[in-house]
């Protein structure tokens, strides 16, 4: 197997997961592609180096042709992944994939990324849970003694494999931790690319937090070698990109050009791409956005974006997928269910009359609401590719303007911001990866949002609306606060979370991932 070392602890699965051809082949995509991988990173930190320095976000001179070429289309998507009106997410974990199974939506997206915190067990049991998944075997059996058990119509299935920021290091290939995209991407095709195609289907995914068309296409070249590594035909698999930084809203054509012949389409991944914009331009005191709660999808560079998108998607033939309703309903406050799945009809109502062609809800109970909405444009069609979308007329600058009229810094929304972080940080360190906080499904992009805003508002010196700063004592003095409100630092891994939440909002330097940071603390 040559020098293939496991550092994790025997856990459920393993021995069936964790094999030596497998791993072999886990070896092999590190080695083919991860000092690739390398370079694109590289990359990354070159470009914002630029921007610090002054430099703006632009569309690609050099790919103005694919841009310009209306002749291009991507593959044609197979006949199980055309009708993607209502999809739900959630962790790759047992009990939580047979709930979304069941759903009722149209797809399932079994995340191993935002929503998995990735201890060496839950890495490990999502990738087997995924395996019985796959074959129908998938069951799960309560502290209580509750069966549970997939459908005969379950939700069609996508998975979410790391992103490129990301290693495993649980596994070294040549002394070196491997890359975490590659670990999921590979253990999880090994295992099932060859079953989903002998089931009539074939092995569909999503992949995150890409920032170029080059991370496309080294994604594309991770396709291509390991289709012909396992005698798969080119082409089987269908990857559908979350354009959830800024920095990919400028390249989706060259994204969707570099995967066509195993593009699924692009989605509007809403939350990432609001941490993304503050990160992006985080050197800029004039580009301070206002607290969470105002950055609504109706806020004009939100807009901007989202319509692009269903251009973009539309002028290829592609599918645009909408972005996530995070609503957890409540069977114990009428009132606020209410005003919360008034505001998620508003939102699915927005997307499908927009153009779009699917949606992302967090809760099985959203369902029904979100597929009325799309019902009521799409009809008997799967999707609405053929309607003509409006292009885009704003230019770079729609992308870039970040005003958000009235929009305003308040205590209220420091307070949310720093609760929030410790909760979910907490949850993610126990090995939670999907927490629900204020009826919200928290994962790690609402979490980046959170702590990103802090360390925003702390370094500009942002202005509350009472007229006070925001500085490093209004920080500790609230956190201080809300660690009482949860119970003292001496519950749960609280006490960690506030040393991690402190570095990542204190710190001179802004941390590029907070689950860089939290994988070390991981147990």
């Amino acid at each position: 197997m040559g020098d293939i070392e496991v550092h994790g602890p025997s856990v459920p699965g393993s021995d069936e997961v964790l094999t030596p051809a497998a791993l072999e082949f886990v070896a092999e995509l590190q080695r083919q592609f991860g000092p690739r991988r390398v370079e694109v990173l590289k990359r990354r930190q070159a470009r914002q180096a630029e921007i610090d320095a002054g430099a703006r976000l632009d569309f690609l001179p050099e790919t103005a042709a694919i841009r310009d070429d209306p002749s291009w289309h991507v593959a044609e998507t197979p006949p199980d992944l055309q009708d993607r009106r209502v999809e739900i997410t959630g962790p790759a974990e047992p009990k939580m994939m047979i709930n979304a199974l069941n759903s009722g939506a149209r797809v399932f997206m079994a995340d191993l990324e935002d929503a998995l915190s990735p201890t060496w067990a839950n890495v490990v049991g999502g990738q087997l849970a995924l395996r019985d998944a796959v074959r129908g075997n998938l069951e799960f059996r309560s502290p209580e003694g509750k069966e549970y058990r997939v459908g005969e119509r379950p939700a069609q299935l996508l998975v979410r494999p790391r992103g490129w920021h990301l290693t495993e290091g649980h596994l070294r290939v040549d002394g070196e931790p491997v890359s975490a995209s590659l670990f999921d991407f590979g253990l999880y095709f090994f295992w099932n690319a060859r079953e989903r195609l002998d089931r009539g289907t074939g092995p569909y995914l999503y992949l995150p937090k890409l920032q170029s068309h080059l991370e496309a296409r080294l994604w594309n070249d991770v396709f291509l070698f390991a289709q012909d590594a396992l005698g798969i035909p080119r082409g089987s698999i269908r990857a559908t990109v979350l354009i959830e930084t800024i920095h990919a809203a400028f390249e989706m054509d060259e994204i969707l050009y570099e995967l066509r012949e195993h593009s699924g389409g692009l989605n509007a991944g809403r939350w990432d791409y609001l941490f993304s914009a503050i990160k992006t331009f985080r050197a800029r005191s004039d580009v301070v956005l206002p607290d969470r709660s105002q950055l609504t999808m109706t806020v004009p560079f939100m807009r901007a974006y989202t319509r692009r998108l269903v251009a973009t998607c539309h002028a290829r033939g592609a599918h645009a997928i909408g972005g996530m309703a995070a609503f957890i309903p409540s069977r114990r406050d009428p009132e606020v269910n209410a005003v919360a799945m008034s505001r998620v009809r508003d939102d699915k109502e927005r997307e499908s009359r927009d153009g779009f062609d699917g949606t992302w809800v967090a809760h099985p109970d959203l369902v029904p609401l979100a597929t009325g909405m799309f019902d009521g444009v799409l009809g008997s069609m799967p999707h609405q590719k053929d309607r003509e979308a409006a292009a885009p007329t704003g230019g770079a600058d729609e992308l870039v303007d970040l005003h958000v009229e009235g929009g305003k810094v308040t205590e209220a929304g420091v307070r949310m911001n720093v609760s929030v972080a410790l909760q979910y940080l907490d949850a993610w360190l126990q090995g939670n990866g999907a927490a629900a906080i204020n009826n919200l499904m928290e994962d790690a992009a609402t979490a980046e949002i959170s702590r990103s805003q802090l360390w925003q508002w702390r370094v500009h010196g942002a202005r509350l609306d009472d007229g006070r700063s925001v500085t490093g004592g209004l920080y500790t003095a609230i956190r201080d606060q809300e660690v009482e409100r949860l119970g003292g630092s001496g519950a749960g891994r609280l006490g960690d979370a506030v040393e991690l939440l402190d570095s990542l909002v204190l710190d001179d330097a802004f941390a590029e991932f907070l689950t860089l940071r939290a994988y070390e603390r991981l147990a």
